[in-house]
């Protein structure tokens, strides 16, 4: 059944150039599972403790408010902020708007510039107690 005409190969990686709109589509996905696996097991070991004892809270407590709980919630704030900017970037594609490249490039790195920008607002506005 061989015709010998040879077939077109879709287009892979080695095709397209790297761009930003590549790296906040993949971070989209990223952090989405991020948010949902750690954020998850977070709030249901939260719930627990809540539910548990008073020694199973101030467990939690503890892991939470250890350098390496605050790295983790600091990191699933970021997630969350990336990936509330990607999708609000993924909604303006949607309905047609943004596709052209350079519009693209530029909302692809301010996705990524809000996103860091919210969390150290995030992180501020916690540790300098106004919560």
């Amino acid at each position: 059944m061989s015709s010998g005409a040879e077939r077109p190969l879709s287009p892979h990686l080695g095709v397209y150039t790297w761009g930003p709109h590549m790296l906040v589509s993949i971070l989209h996905r990223v952090t989405g599972g991020a948010i949902t696996v750690a954020g998850l097991a977070i709030l249901t070991w939260w719930l627990l403790a809540l539910a548990g004892s008073d020694a199973a809270y101030e467990t939690f407590q503890f892991a939470i408010t250890h350098w390496v709980g605050r790295i983790l919630l600091l990191g699933l704030t970021w997630a969350f902020w990336q990936h509330l900017f990607s999708g609000l970037r993924h909604l303006v594609l949607d309905i047609g708007a943004g596709y052209e490249l350079t519009t693209n490039k530029f909302w692809s790195i301010m996705t990524i510039v809000a996103s860091l920008l919210a969390t150290a607002g995030t992180a501020l506005l916690f540790v300098g107690g106004a919560l």
